[in-house]
């Protein structure tokens, strides 16, 4: 069958959704992950215009070739790797069918990674990239670009997997979709930092069932230090949903409660507690998106977001707060507008309608907005 994504075309044998109907063992198209590459494609664009000799671009699990093609007719210097003589065959036709060049190889990743350097290396597995993130982030010139699929680990669903995979206690609240980011974030910029380098994220954004960041290099150790302050742990009470953070990379996790005097807490980390995203960038990057893209309208709405987002490591959920305070919920934009007024920063959170972000105490957050 044939696919139309932005400016190109190409062929796919099968379009399926992995997470949902299962990876296989053969190659398709994931007609879901459209969003995650039309953000790829404006990132590209406004990296270029703030890197612009960041030419060459490794599509390191090329698949159908479909991040590859689209990068090339971006005019990056694409090669495609995959270890399936049948993935390598249709991205070099798909490359051919566009009238794109580009270099396409059956190699293991990890390999060519020690072997050849990319300006920018996009990591998209099924599953957990870990098993790629040592070759990537110590051998990658300027950019490295994520994506984990593996959500339930991350969030803490799977803790053990969680544990064995990030080197990381993550923990199932409600707020996972922050919690998975924050855990795949820690164990790439502690990867990164073996190596004295610093990757700093410069986008991050969770959509569905996968988590995307983009890590800009720099290798100074000094940087890679400043990243690591960065890392620390977050203390969730599960009974009046107190949740607060400390940086280090020593925990302290309190017995008990300092507002209900629980002991039912959770303790995760360490995660990373900084910022996910440059917002310049960001705001950059919704400027590329253009109108051929699928999702543009989709992509616009998140990465506006996303870059207004604040930096807190945790958000609350308004529904889980009201009916904790037997209230009906208000409109969102109503309801952060009067804890704005109250004094209290707040933006939504880009993952969920009904997720927010504010540093104020739940106790805060209830008298605030209490009609």
């Amino acid at each position: 069958m044939d696919v139309r994504e932005g400016a190109v075309e190409i062929s796919v044998p099968d379009a399926r959704d992995g997470a949902s109907e299962g990876a296989g063992d053969d190659v398709f198209y994931n007609p879901t992950q459209e969003l995650n590459r039309d953000v790829t494609v404006a990132a590209l664009r406004a990296y270029r215009d703030r890197e612009p000799r960041a030419s060459s671009y490794l599509d390191a699990m090329a698949a159908s070739g479909i991040r590859g093609v689209r990068a090339a007719a971006e005019g990056f210097d694409v090669t495609c790797a995959d270890l399936d003589a049948e993935a390598v065959d249709l991205a070099r036709e798909n490359l051919d069918r566009n009238g794109l060049s580009g270099e396409v190889v059956e190699r293991d990743v990890n390999a060519l990674l020690y072997e050849s350097l990319f300006d920018i290396v996009d990591l998209d597995p099924f599953g957990t990239p870990i098993p790629f993130a040592d070759a990537a982030l110590s051998n990658a010139r300027s950019l490295v670009c994520v994506t984990a699929t593996d959500t339930a680990p991350l969030c803490g669903a799977h803790q053990r997997s969680g544990i064995r995979k990030y080197s990381t206690l993550p923990q199932n609240t409600d707020y996972h979709p922050e919690m998975g980011l924050r855990v795949l974030l820690s164990a790439l910029i502690r990867t990164a930092a073996r190596y004295d380098k610093a990757a700093v994220p410069i986008l991050s954004h969770v959509s569905r069932h996968y988590a995307r960041t983009y890590l800009q290099i720099d290798a100074r150790a000094t940087q890679a230090d400043e990243l690591i302050d960065e890392l620390g742990y977050v203390h969730h009470c599960e009974d009046c949903l107190r949740r607060r953070h400390e940086f280090g990379l020593v925990a302290h996790p309190p017995e008990t409660c300092d507002i209900c005097g629980g002991d039912r807490l959770l303790t995760a980390g360490p995660i990373y507690l900084g910022a996910i995203c440059d917002a310049d960038f960001a705001r950059n990057v919704r400027e590329s998106v253009t109108d051929e893209m699928g999702e543009a309208a989709r992509a616009r709405r998140l990465l506006d977001t996303v870059a207004a987002e604040l930096d807190t490591p945790t958000h609350y959920d308004q529904h889980r707060l009201c009916k904790q305070w037997s209230r009906s919920a208000p409109a969102m934009d109503d309801f952060l507008e009067t804890l704005r007024d109250a004094g209290f920063p707040a933006t939504r959170a880009h993952y969920s309608g009904t997720a927010f972000k504010t540093p104020a105490t739940v106790a805060e957050i209830r008298d605030a907005t209490a009609e």
